[in-house]
């Protein structure tokens, strides 16, 4: 049984739902001590238990320790079971999150697979379901898999309340090439405000058109009902000719709409400055995916949260993975299984 320390790097949720993915894909069981033990409240929080308890329901798994704030857990993963499922956080942690940790294995099982996910869909923790949508899934698309999602409606922090519906046709996965990103095609700038004042979304639409230059047309404001929860979203949509990337900023109580929309557009602009394909965020998604049938992209600078996944990722397949800067903020990352 594999050791997982949840300490690693950044301590986060991310080792947990790593190892987990893994070990449904590969078979192999795992023990996890520390688990997030990085964070304010370390242990197991309601979305990191319904992804051990989604992946032990998919995978026909043996789970000890699955218990809110449990620091310590066993996962003895049987054979992957593609079919219909439903799974809800019951709160606003991130259903996202609990998507990706069963996407890999149901990705590459034996017959297709229908999701459905509640909680919360757009929070600052997690990759907004339209990133998954819009950037990560066309590039896993390229691999084999073709998974649709279909958001039924947003779930906000602290509300929650969120629905979408996941189609999963599997498929062997394939190498990864993306190194250039060409030409850019299209740019979308969308406020989506639910139960909050208009001018919110007006201000962070403004901070996008002075600070990036964008058309009038290029900016558009979305009003959400509010039912679930008050909530506020700023993404910045590019479309290239081989990969389309999205950058988020979040709305949060007591950060001016200003503060919200330039940090979208600062994360933007230092990826349009650096002429690769694949963002920071998008980087991390595709290590798991590559470490399963190898390949190669480029892409900033990769952060501590990446260098944390292949860490896990290590444990679990033997992989030869590297990172090269080969020019000002500029890195190649390869990652092939041994």
């Amino acid at each position: 049984m594999i050791l997982v320390d949840g300490s690693l790097g950044e301590g986060g949720g991310q080792v947990l739902r790593t190892s987990l993915a893994l070990a449904l894909v590969t078979g192999k069981p795992f023990r996890i001590v520390n688990i997030r033990a990085g964070r304010k409240q370390p242990g197991l929080l309601r979305q990191h238990l319904t992804a051990v308890r989604a992946a032990a329901e998919v995978g026909g798994g043996r789970v000890t320790g699955d218990a809110l704030r449990s620091c310590e857990l066993a996962f003895e993963p049987g054979p992957v079971r593609p079919g219909r499922y439903e799974f809800a956080v019951g709160t606003a942690g991130s259903a996202t999150l609990v998507f990706q940790t069963v996407l890999p294995a149901l990705a590459t099982a034996p017959g297709p697979s229908e999701l459905v996910l509640r909680g919360g869909t757009h929070n600052p923790w997690a990759p907004p379901l339209d990133f998954l949508q819009q950037a990560f899934l066309p590039v896993l698309a390229r691999m084999g898999p073709e998974v649709t999602v279909n958001l039924v409606r947003p779930g906000f922090y602290p509300a929650g309340g969120g629905e979408f519906h996941v189609s999963i046709r599997p498929a062997a996965l394939a190498p990864l090439v993306l190194l250039e990103r060409g030409e850019v095609l299209s740019r979308r700038a969308r406020a989506l405000v639910a139960g909050l004042p208009a001018h919110i979304a007006e201000r962070e639409l403004k901070v996008v058109r002075g600070k990036l230059g964008w058309p009038p047309e290029a900016l558009v404001f979305e009003p959400i009902d509010g039912t679930f929860g008050p909530g506020n979203v700023l993404m910045l949509e590019i479309r290239c000719e081989h990969v389309t990337e999205v950058f988020t900023g979040f709305g949060q109580l007591n950060v001016r709409a200003e503060t919200v929309a330039a940090r979208a557009v600062d994360e933007a602009r230092r990826w349009l400055a650096s002429g690769v394909p694949v963002g920071e965020h998008l980087a991390d998604q595709l290590l798991v995916p590559l470490a399963l049938a190898g390949g190669k992209f480029r892409t900033v600078r990769p952060s501590g949260h990446a260098e944390t996944n292949l860490a896990v990722i290590r444990q679990f397949v033997d992989v030869d993975a590297s990172c090269t800067e080969i020019g000002c903020d500029v890195w190649e990352v390869e990652v092939q299984p041994a």
